[in-house]
């Protein structure tokens, strides 16, 4: 599904009163589902990077980088992800050019590229197959709602445009808890973006990290080049920007719900879009993941990089706390 506009904060519809009871609901059922949840510790350290809005906000691209970090500090670094969107249970190790976003989800294709990754609807059995297969350190993407593990490390991420939306819970608005108590539960921020809507964000004395995402050295190429964009992804709208910004010329924007499965129509209807304006077709490396084998040779990838303003501090901080866990 697409994010309802009216999640957003600039939005004045009505709709987040009248759903407000639901939210109210919402409330009170995640509540009792988490008080039935009994975190399990494991013998390594597991850094869980999540988010408090639905939809995306950029955990991936934090997860790759909290990774690498630790990859080069010699650390055997072993990814744990549900897998959503994939048909695959679990706990199963992903292998590139076998498995399928259809089978593990897309973010799990990502995540093997860069380290070991384990698709696991439950992630206690995921994060002991982790265990036994030799892993330093787990490094879990999303998860922070789920309580079934002990953390030694929660950073939530936030997109800068967005922030926290209109401030309100699922569904009148896309916190999945309030932001004060999610706050209490994690031991960094991470906002992506230099919006207006983490401007004065008050972390209640977290530490708080800057990010930007900025295109991949190779993608000079589409400097000056005409684009249809596409992409099912959280924030079509961020793609879209980051596209304009790196110098294409976008003549169409294509949105997709989030996760969606491309198929063969989808693309040809995309490639006479493309052809019309005599441009390029161009999505992210998430869609590109999911679209049929041989629709990807006529879509180019748009790659991205993020660069922390403050490296070293944030390495210091996960560093530090490989420990004991403290907290689930």
């Amino acid at each position: 599904m697409k994010a309802p506009k009216f999640w957003n904060s600039q939005s004045g519809s009505l709709m987040p009163k009248l759903l407000a009871p639901i939210s109210v609901l919402y409330r009170i059922f995640d509540q009792l589902n988490r008080s039935r949840q009994t975190p399990l510790a494991i013998p390594i350290p597991l850094i869980c990077i999540g988010n408090v809005v639905a939809g995306g906000a950029g955990k991936t691209p934090v997860a790759v980088s909290v990774a690498k970090l630790l990859i080069k500090e010699g650390l055997r670094v072993h990814f744990l992800s549900r897998g959503y969107g994939g048909e695959i249970k679990g706990p199963e190790r992903v292998v590139l050019d076998v498995h399928t976003s259809e089978k593990v989800g897309d973010e799990p294709l990502l995540l093997a590229s860069v380290a070991p990754t384990w698709v696991s609807k439950n992630r206690v059995l995921g994060a002991k197959a982790a265990v036994e297969a030799g892993a330093d350190v787990i490094v879990m993407d999303d998860g922070f709602q789920n309580r079934s593990l002990v953390k030694t490390i929660s950073i939530l991420v936030l997109d800068g445009e967005f922030g926290l939306g209109n401030g309100r819970l699922l569904p009148a608005g896309p916190l999945r808890e309030p932001f004060d108590e999610a706050l209490q539960r994690s031991d960094a921020v991470v906002t992506i973006g230099s919006g207006g809507a983490v401007q004065n964000l008050d972390t209640h004395g977290k530490p708080l990290f800057k990010a930007n995402i900025v295109p991949h050295a190779l993608q000079r190429e589409l400097v000056g080049e005409r684009v249809v964009a596409f992409a099912g992804i959280g924030r079509p709208e961020k793609f879209f920007n980051s596209l304009a910004k790196a110098g294409a010329e976008v003549v169409e924007k294509v949105e997709f719900a989030d996760h969606y499965r491309y198929k063969q129509g989808d693309i040809m209807k995309l490639v006479e879009r493309a052809t019309l304006h005599n441009a390029a077709l161009v999505t992210t490396r998430k869609d590109y993941v999911r679209l049929p084998a041989e629709a990807r040779l006529m879509t180019t990838v748009f790659d991205i990089d993020l660069i922390f303003e403050q490296p070293q501090a944030l390495k210091n901080l996960v560093l530090s706390s490989l420990g004991s866990p403290e907290h689930a």
